[in-house]
């Protein structure tokens, strides 16, 4: 259908039918965001993009899971009308337009499909010891690996570097935490071990989409006065 000149949208997993097939090898694809690692595995000439909604490769379109399809409805709504019909849909069926990114609904439960087993122990010891400040190098000695090639085996196997897989177990034990206690954002952040909040609230934006305040506010039950 796309040799013949249809353009092609993908939605959720339906993007393993383009990576099957070939369409969007050199090209940046959107998936469901519990699937990244699988579609990296059975994919790696393509750029899945983490925490994309929507991509646009010309005449092929990915999104993101289920509930994406929404957005790429008006994505495509806007692109091939405009962008006052686009909003005017998105009013009349109650659905954010602009709505790009997916960080916010992941679950980071760590990638531990593989069998290196030095970088198993260091993941273990990051999830147990997250409210811990700890460097690389003290990491790489207590799995005894030497750090280079520690960095270099961490990134193969987790496909993060030990600095971000850090990062983003302090921030899922965050995010937990603001979804399940009234704790304030200072307290948060030091029981996940930082000290500045600027970095703190860089981080978790980058990993997340959205500000610590802005995520306590949508997920938790509790009412905060801030």
């Amino acid at each position: 259908m796309y040799l013949k000149g249809s353009e092609i949208a993908s939605l959720c997993i339906g993007a393993f039918l383009l990576g099957e097939a070939g369409l969007v090898n050199g090209k940046k694809c959107s998936t469901h965001w519990a699937y990244y690692n699988l579609f990296r595995e059975k994919y790696p000439e393509v750029e899945i993009v983490d925490g994309s909604v929507i991509t646009d490769e010309g005449k092929i379109y990915s999104s993101g899971g289920a509930n994406s399809l929404w957005n790429l409805l008006l994505y495509l709504l806007e692109k091939f009308t405009d962008r006052d019909i686009a909003i005017l849909a998105s009013k009349y069926f109650a659905i954010d337009i602009d709505r790009n990114s997916q960080a916010a609904f992941t679950i980071f439960t760590g990638q531990k499909d593989h069998q290196d087993h030095e970088i198993l122990k260091a993941q273990a010891i990051i999830e147990q010891s997250y409210a811990v400040r700890m460097s690389v190098e003290e990491l790489a000695v207590k799995v005894n690996v030497g750090r280079r090639s520690f960095e270099r085996r961490f990134k193969t196997a987790t496909n993060n570097t030990p600095a971000e897989y850090m990062q983003r177990v302090k921030v899922e034990a965050a995010k937990r935490s603001f979804e399940a206690s009234r704790k304030n954002i200072a307290e948060v952040m030091y029981d996940v071990g930082y000290t500045d909040t600027k970095a703190f609230r860089e981080v978790f934006k980058k990993i997340t989409g959205l500000t610590p305040i802005e995520y306590r506010n949508k997920y938790s039950k509790n009412v905060y006065i801030i």
